[in-house]
């Protein structure tokens, strides 16, 4: 078992941050292994992810708390996997944090995974990128 934790500022107001992070579709924007989510009613979502060089198609949980500007998701499964997104307020921007908990062993390779999906939230909030865009 792990729990992993890693933050990093953002050069943007939080609710604008919190706006990008809670929509559903941008999931695949920022996270490299996801390959497609779409809501698929109440705190469901229908994901495609690549997992270990393989599409693993299936359905998470996904929840945004606008008063705490909090996302959590997690998944069923036999790797007991959850994770949370937390926004703050810092200076003029914002602090981001993930949070993940996974049976996932191998540590330095979660957390590599985590400071890319960081950088990602980071690069396409600063730069005011179309998410949709390659």
């Amino acid at each position: 078992m792990g729990d992993h934790e890693r933050s990093t500022t953002v050069d943007a107001e939080p609710g604008v941050l919190f706006d990008y992070l809670s929509d559903v579709e941008n999931l695949p924007h920022y996270f490299a292994a996801m390959r497609s989510a779409e809501p698929a009613g109440g705190d469901t979502v229908h994901t495609v992810a690549d997992v270990e060089g393989r599409a693993v198609e299936g359905d998470a949980w996904f929840t945004a708390e606008p008063e705490s500007r909090t996302i959590r998701w997690g998944a069923p499964g036999p790797h007991d996997y959850s994770g949370e997104l937390a926004v703050v307020a810092a200076g003029a921007g914002s602090q981001v944090t993930v949070r993940l908990h996974t049976s996932h062993t191998d540590g330095p390779a979660v957390d590599g995974g985590l400071d890319e999906t960081l950088a990602t939230i980071k690069r396409n909030v600063e730069q005011g990128a179309d998410p949709a865009a390659p």
